[in-house]
């Protein structure tokens, strides 16, 4: 609900128990004590104001379903609800005290039954169901004791039980459709990113598609043409498309469009280069993966070795390294080359 929808109800609820409060001040045979009586009265309606504004803590895992409130929620605090309490003893007892045993009956002895019902429906809606329910028990013994328990419950008792039940009823149906909202409102967003995550990977798919045919095409073509009788330019020329498509395949993540450039100059001069991306660049910012590529395009535009194998391996500090591998003039296989790209390019 909106904050307007919070406002309408706060003012329903004060007319009303104010409307309620009114009938112990409006009498054609004065009380035995009429400033008892109007003390009851103000510290009834001030007490029931308290408990229809005043708000709780922060809570800000949750949306309150009966006020709307974002962070907030609609518990009365401790002291409220023991100040309600309060009035379920005191108002009561304070009333029949004093208009005197000829108006126990009357209006101006029984308002407090419905009044003290109301207060404790705002109780209820507050979320303090234990506290509502006592009090209406507390006003209901009360009732018998001064009225008798017939004249209780023809003259309001049944009536606050009532109300604090309906309280309790639709506060429970409330947070129940609350709690359906939120999930389904949880389950249109899982959808809605499921959606655009298969989206994105379509569009990459046919990316990869439009890139392997530009990578691939011409070859075939010529490959068809000649019916595999390739002469050793264009096969030299089928195996670099062949590797340049496993880069797409299994190294997408490192790639742009320099880093294609070094790895096709690099094959270009006769290098074997073999690339593995096993989620070292997972984690990084578009901003750190573009320096990580660039640093992985100087180190491939200075390489010389005979092989280069490119791997970006999970790990907390290095997202690439690149190893060389040569034939020394002594016919033995070194390592001539050893580079580590740090994650944190800064």
């Amino acid at each position: 609900m909106t904050l307007r929808v919070r406002a309408t109800l706060s003012v329903l609820a004060v007319a009303f128990t104010a409307y309620l409060a009114a009938g112990a001040l409006v009498w054609t045979t004065p009380p035995q004590y009429p400033a008892l009586q109007l003390g009851a009265v103000a510290f009834y309606l001030v007490t029931t104001w308290v408990c229809v504004f005043w708000n709780s803590g922060p809570a800000p895992d949750r949306e309150d379903p009966i006020t709307g409130d974002l962070g907030h929620r609609s518990v009365l605090p401790s002291w409220a609800a023991v100040l309600a309490l309060a009035v379920a003893v005191l108002v009561p007892n304070a009333t029949w005290l004093a208009v005197g045993s000829p108006l126990l009956a009357t209006d101006i002895g029984t308002w407090s039954i419905g009044a003290v019902g109301a207060l404790f429906a705002v109780v209820m809606v507050r979320r303090r169901p234990w506290v509502a329910w006592t009090g209406v028990v507390v006003l209901a013994v009360e009732a018998a004791w001064w009225i008798g328990p017939a004249s209780a419950l023809a003259l309001g008792a049944v009536g606050s039980l009532l109300w604090v039940g309906v309280a309790q009823l639709l506060t429970g149906l409330v947070d129940r459709a609350a709690s359906d909202t939120a999930e389904l409102t949880a389950l249109q967003r899982a959808a809605s990113e499921w959606l655009a995550s298969q989206e994105g990977m379509r569009r990459e798919r046919r990316t990869q598609v439009q890139r392997a045919l530009a990578l691939a095409g011409p070859v075939l073509t010529r490959t068809i043409e000649a019916r595999g009788r390739l002469d050793d330019d264009e096969r030299r020329a089928a195996r670099i498309a062949e590797e340049a498509l496993r880069d797409e395949l299994r190294g997408s993540a490192l790639l742009d469009e320099d880093v294609r450039a070094a790895l096709a100059a690099a094959r270009e001069r006769g290098t074997t280069v073999s690339v593995l991306d096993e989620g070292g660049l997972d984690g990084l910012s578009a901003g750190e993966r573009a320096v990580v590529r660039a640093r992985l395009s100087a180190v491939l535009a200075d390489a010389d070795s005979d092989r280069l194998y490119i791997r970006a391996a999970v790990h907390d500090e290095i997202a690439v390294t690149v190893v060389g591998r040569s034939i020394a003039d002594d016919g033995e296989d070194e390592v001539d080359l050893w580079s580590e790209i740090p994650r944190q390019t800064s």
